[in-house]
C-alpha cells in the first residue's frame, strides 16, 4: 500500500494535465498485453502490423527495450506535464535535459528491485549519446501509433478534467480522490493507494499533478527517486467510447440541423478543436469552420482559446437540444 501525504499548500495546487508522453509509453504496454486492454482492440489491429515493419522496429528498439517486461521504467521518462495540456516536443525537451547523475542514478534501482534492461545499461554509460536516442524512439511511435489518434485521446481526456474538476469544485479533494478508481481513497491527511507496493510520497509543498490516461488500467503513483517531482496516473473515464463508430446524433436532429452539423454538435460535447472536429467528422476545415460558425450564432456552442487554439464546448441551450427525445 502507497501513500501520498499532503499538507494545505499541496491541497491547493493539485492539477489536472494531459500527457501525450505518457500515452506514447503506455500504448506499448497495451500493445504488449493485448488481454488488459481489450478495450484498444481496434487500435491494437491497426497499429500492430505497423510495430512489426522493420525501419519502425529498428527506430523504436530503444523505448521498447527500456520499458519491456521485468524492466523498470525510470522517472525522467515521464515527467509531469508543464502545463494542462503537454505538447509531446516539451516533453520531450525535459527527458533530453534530464542531468547524467539522475540518469544513473534512476538506472541504478536497489537490489530487490528489478534490473535495468540492455538500452538502460548504454543509456546509464552514457546518457548523453543515449538520450537523443530514447527521444528520437518515442517520436517515432507518437508519429505512427498515436499522433493519428491523437484528437479523438485527447479529447476523451479533456473531458475526464472537466468532469474531475466539477468534483473538486463540488465535493473537495476527498471527493476527487474517492471516485478516481476503486484502489485509492482518501485517508485524512493522504491519498492511499492499494497497489501492493510500500511507498511513502510527501509531497512537501510540490502538488500533485493528476494525469488522465486511455492506456492506464490502474492508478500509478510515479516517483520513485527522490530527484523525481510527483505525479498521478488514473484512469481517464469514458474510454469504452474511444473507438466507437457514431452517428453522432438524432434523425430529429439531423433533420432540424442537417447531419454534418448535428454530428459536429454531438462531438463538442467536450471540448474540441476545429482540428479535431474535422478528424472525427470527415469534413474539411472549411465546412466544420462554417457549422460552427452557425452553430455558435444560434447560441448551441462557446467558444474559449488556449495557447494558439480555440476550443468549442456545446452550451446549455445546445445539450437541452439534443436531450430532448
Amino acid at each position: 500500500m502507497s501513500e501520498v501525504r499532503f499538507d494545505v499548500s499541496d491541497v491547493a495546487r493539485i492539477r489536472f494535465a494531459v500527457s501525450p508522453l505518457w500515452e506514447t509509453i503506455a500504448s506499448l504496454w497495451a500493445l504488449a498485453d493485448p488481454g488488459r486492454h481489450l478495450v484498444h482492440l481496434p487500435w491494437l489491429r491497426e497499429v500492430r502490423p505497423l510495430s512489426l515493419e522493420p525501419e519502425l522496429a529498428g527506430r523504436t528498439a530503444p523505448l521498447r527495450s527500456l520499458i519491456g517486461a521485468g524492466s523498470c521504467l525510470p522517472d525522467f521518462l515521464t515527467p509531469p506535464p508543464g502545463c494542462s495540456l503537454g505538447e509531446i516536443e516539451e516533453e520531450l525537451a525535459v527527458v533530453l535535459a534530464t542531468p547524467a547523475e539522475r540518469v544513473l542514478a534512476e538506472l541504478t534501482p536497489p537490489a530487490d528491485r528489478c534490473a535495468p534492461a540492455s538500452f538502460g545499461r548504454l543509456l546509464a554509460a552514457d546518457p548523453e549519446r543515449s538520450l537523443p536516442m530514447l527521444a528520437d524512439a518515442v517520436r517515432a511511435w507518437w508519429h505512427a501509433a498515436i499522433r493519428p489518434h491523437w484528437p479523438r485521446m485527447r479529447a476523451v481526456l479533456e473531458a475526464d478534467i472537466a468532469y474531475r474538476t466539477r468534483q473538486f469544485s463540488s465535493g473537495g479533494v476527498q471527493l476527487l480522490v474517492d471516485r478516481l478508481h476503486p484502489t485509492v481513497r482518501w485517508s485524512g491527511d493522504r491519498l492511499v493507494s492499494d497497489d501492493g507496493l510500500d511507498t511513502v510520497i510527501d509531497l512537501a509543498g510540490r502538488g500533485l499533478p493528476m494525469v488522465p490516461s486511455v492506456f492506464a488500467d490502474r492508478c500509478v503513483l510515479l516517483t520513485n527517486s527522490p530527484a523525481a517531482p510527483p505525479v498521478a496516473i488514473y484512469p481517464a473515464r469514458a474510454v469504452g467510447t474511444l473507438w466507437e463508430r457514431r452517428a453522432g446524433s438524432t434523425r430529429e436532429l439531423d433533420k432540424l440541423l442537417g447531419r454534418s452539423r448535428a454530428a459536429i454538435l454531438a462531438y463538442t460535447s467536450s471540448p474540441s478543436t476545429t482540428t479535431q472536429l474535422a478528424a472525427r467528422t470527415g469534413l474539411s476545415l472549411g465546412a466544420v469552420s462554417q457549422h460552427l460558425t452557425v452553430l455558435r450564432s444560434a447560441g448551441l456552442v462557446t467558444s474559449h482559446r488556449y495557447r494558439h487554439e480555440v476550443n468549442y464546448t456545446v452550451s446549455d441551450l445546445g445539450v437541452a437540444l439534443m436531450d430532448r427525445p
